[in-house]
């Protein structure tokens, strides 16, 4: 419920309070002592979504622009009357001018906006490059973006060319200062010792997530837009929405900028389309909520002009998330292809070995190495075979190139093998398997594979001979 406080200019007392009658609004006058304007205030309760109703016969009635109206949030009204007017006006979107002062409220002074967005950046670049989700959305709840996303709308909506332009170079101006901050903050550090010298920041998992942007992507960008819009239509959950925001927004902006830091062409440009097709999306939805919501001017004159500027800048939005979206939904087949490539060599390798079962032989982990990068640019994948075998079983020289002929073949595309080989020799004597750190017999199965990999050297006799290498590799030419 609203408190709505109306000062009534000198000569319409009358209309007004006739307004309000044929309205079915109770309301309580005062006489006005203050400037000889006004004649009397008068203030009245109203369900929120019926505000900019009464406003407008209001405003009819004699209400000037340059009068005095006060919207209150109320506690509590007790009241039995109040049952028509809760009939009459349903729902719960808040009016014109409660849209208007709110989206103001939101868009911050450009010193504290600047201020607020640079922090948020270096705690976001902070927490890519410590591969911590937690300090990345803690950046998020600094980060001021939700504001211009939302006044640019509502100035859209409102005909208040003003607050669109402020918001939409905010947006753009405060992404590249974002970006600009996360280079600076990335050359600095690499001069420094808080991070290792050559670190390779596409291995980070949250720097990798954010270059590898999928159509997945622009699911969250349209959903924080749209509940940005109904956060501020309904007056709630405000400060967690704008967290939805910035997450879409400011930590890729921090990966572009950290990919220009670090001479990563390709990080840069990755980051920048992910930030980019995020901030039309978020603006793209939320114009079209805002729109269909029914918030117009209250100037019915720019009412037809409003409608198409919508229709403009909704043309002009959604062109650009088509052209980007090709380039999501090209990383997101290259994704879904190189995943269903490593699921089908995993099978494959996985059944030769079944298939083969050669006493002591165990197959003990497949990697492959392809990226959707690696699918775009036509690269070949890698596959790295690890094998356990007893040391007096002599390995294939030429087991890299079957496997290498075999997947070609059954999957239809060129690969490149590796083959590596940990071998063992144990007897069944209990000291002996103690010395050795509890290996399996050499005509047992490798019921634990593992434990070869943790152990970079094994004792392998009495002699206390040390594998230093345990791990042989062989290419498709059989070299080591």
């Amino acid at each position: 419920m609203r408190l709505v406080q109306v000062l009534i200019p000198q000569g319409r007392r009358e209309s007004v309070l006739e307004s309000l009658d044929q309205q079915g609004v109770d309301y309580a006058v005062f006489e006005e002592v203050g400037r000889g304007d006004f004649e009397a205030m008068v203030q009245f309760p109203v369900p929120p979504s019926g505000v900019e109703t009464v406003m407008e016969k209001l405003t009819t009635a004699g209400i000037r622009d340059d009068s005095y109206t006060i919207v209150l949030p109320t506690e509590t009204v007790v009241s039995q009357r109040l049952s028509a007017l809760k009939e009459r006006f349903p729902g719960l979107r808040i009016s014109r001018e409660e849209l208007y002062a709110r989206a103001e409220d939101l868009a911050p002074a450009n010193s504290t906006f600047f201020s607020f967005l640079v922090l948020s950046t270096v705690i976001a670049a902070t927490g890519l490059l410590l591969d911590s989700a937690a300090t990345i959305i803690g950046a998020m709840v600094v980060a001021p973006l939700m504001g211009p996303a939302v006044s640019a709308s509502v100035g859209t909506i409102l005909a208040d060319r003003q607050m669109a332009t402020r918001g939409v170079v905010l947006q753009v101006t405060g992404l590249a200062a974002a970006i600009a901050t996360a280079a600076v903050l990335g050359v600095v550090l690499q001069q420094t010792i808080l991070i290792p010298p050559g670190i390779n920041i596409q291995e980070i998992p949250q720097v990798a997530e954010r270059t590898s942007p999928n159509v997945l992507s622009l699911f969250l960008a349209l959903g924080s837009g749209i509940a940005g819009a109904i956060s501020i239509m309904r007056g709630s959950g405000s400060t967690l929405v704008g967290v939805a925001i910035a997450v879409a927004l400011v930590p890729p902006a921090a990966t572009s900028g950290l990919g220009i830091a670090f001479g990563l062409p390709a990080v840069a440009l990755a980051g920048a389309v992910l930030v980019v097709v995020n901030l039309l999306a978020i603006n793209l939805s939320a114009l079209i909520l805002f729109y269909l919501s029914g918030f117009k001017p209250l100037d019915a004159d720019e009412r037809e002009s409003v409608r198409s500027s919508v229709a403009a800048r909704i043309a002009v939005i959604g062109v650009g998330i088509a052209v980007l979206s090709l380039v999501l939904a090209s990383v997101t087949y290259a994704s879904f292809q190189t995943t269903s490539f490593e699921q089908q060599t995993q099978t494959e390798l996985q059944r030769q070995f079944d298939e083969a079962d050669i006493e002591g032989v165990e197959l003990v982990s497949v990697t492959v190495d392809y990226r959707p990068i690696d699918y775009l640019l036509g690269n070949q994948p890698r596959v790295d075979v690890l094998v356990g075998i007893p040391r007096d079983l002599q390995a294939p020289p030429d087991l890299a190139q079957r496997f290498d002929d075999q997947l070609t073949e059954g999957l239809g595309r060129d690969v490149v093998v590796r083959v590596g080989f940990v071998e063992a020799q144990v007897s069944d004597d209990a000291s002996t398997r103690a010395s050795t750190g509890g290996l399996a017999p050499a005509n047992s199965r490798l019921d634990r594979p593992s434990a070869l990999l943790d152990r970079p050297s094994v004792l392998i006799d009495r002699s206390s001979v040390l594998l230093d290498r345990p791990l042989v590799l062989r290419t498709p030419e059989g070299q080591p």
